[in-house]
């Protein structure tokens, strides 16, 4: 049974306490830069924002390899890869899992797109999307719409995974006719 939230702590009954504290570094505002960042794939490549310049970039960040909503979000991420590279933009997928689980996941799903491993979180944190849930940590299922001049087009902090992948395909046909790029 709940009893009290105080500053954040969830105390339960039995004394087992659950938190969940806010990410550490701010999230970056549509028009910043946005934060540089390596990684490894689901292959052992390293894998930087930057190396993606003059391209639009869809860094989308999602709890947890091969679970019931993160697979149908990168799914339909699959399903619309040409939809994507028509528009000349990249999918990059980042959680805190590691590249054994990266290539896993891809494998069994055909993932044609990087899944970068944050094993330490620190990107997470650099896009304030770390969930520290205690003896836990999770990336929240947000995506940055990346220019191709390297700013922050567009946050999705609220993101419906059925549909996530063709709003970004719509946003990204309307901020290319304002751009012109």
């Amino acid at each position: 049974m709940l009893r009290t939230i105080r500053n954040g702590v969830l105390s339960a009954a039995g004394g087992i306490l659950l938190a969940a504290t806010p990410a550490l570094a701010g999230t970056p505002a549509v028009g910043d830069l946005a934060p540089e960042f390596s990684l490894m794939d689901q292959n052992g490549k390293t894998q930087s924002l930057e190396q993606y310049r003059g391209q639009w970039v869809a860094v989308y960040f999602y709890p947890k390899d091969d679970t019931p909503g993160c697979t149908t979000e990168a799914c339909n991420f699959r399903d619309n890869i040409f939809a994507f590279r028509e528009r000349d933009a990249v999918i990059l997928g980042i959680s805190l899992d590691d590249v054994a689980s990266h290539e896993e996941f891809a494998e069994k799903y055909s993932l044609p797109f990087p899944l970068l491993a944050d094993t330490e979180a620190e990107v997470a944190e650099k896009y304030g999307v770390v969930r520290n849930l205690g003896i836990t940590k999770l990336a929240k299922r947000q995506t940055f719409l990346i220019d191709p001049e390297g700013r922050v087009a567009k946050h999705y902090d609220k993101v419906d995974v059925d549909t996530h992948s063709k709003t970004i395909l719509d946003d990204l046909d309307h901020l290319q006719q304002k751009t012109g790029s």
